[in-house]
């Protein structure tokens, strides 16, 4: 099941760290099959408050996304973000295709735990 790497980010000071983070973190990715699927720029906001930006970065699988976040590659660059850039990141499982969200619906009903 496909996994994601989720950034929520705040406060971005232009700083050429920045631009080699950018130049670097590909080659990082690719090792794991991480590819972005959002980058970037303010979204569309339709209901409540969105400060910043958001990044999702697909995975093959949830080891795949830890590997490449604890690789040394990745922990070699992580610095030349994080300390230009506010935020928050997680990781993710996603659902499969078939998933359908009255299947939880009725968990969270009948009160049981995975609800």
């Amino acid at each position: 099941m496909s996994a994601y790497g989720f950034a929520h980010l705040r406060n971005r000071r232009p700083h050429p760290d920045i631009i080699e983070y950018l130049e670097r973190i590909q080659a990082t990715l690719d090792p794991f099959g991480g590819r972005f699927v959002i980058h970037g720029p303010p979204a569309e906001i339709l209901e409540g408050d969105w400060p910043g930006s958001m990044v999702l970065i697909e995975f093959p699988d949830m080891n795949q996304a830890r590997d490449w976040y604890h690789s040394p590659a990745y922990q070699e660059i992580l610095a030349l973000r994080a300390d230009h850039i506010d935020g928050d990141l997680l990781l993710i499982e996603g659902v499969g295709r078939d998933y359908d969200p009255r299947e939880r619906a009725g968990k969270l009903r009948a009160g049981t735990p995975e609800g």
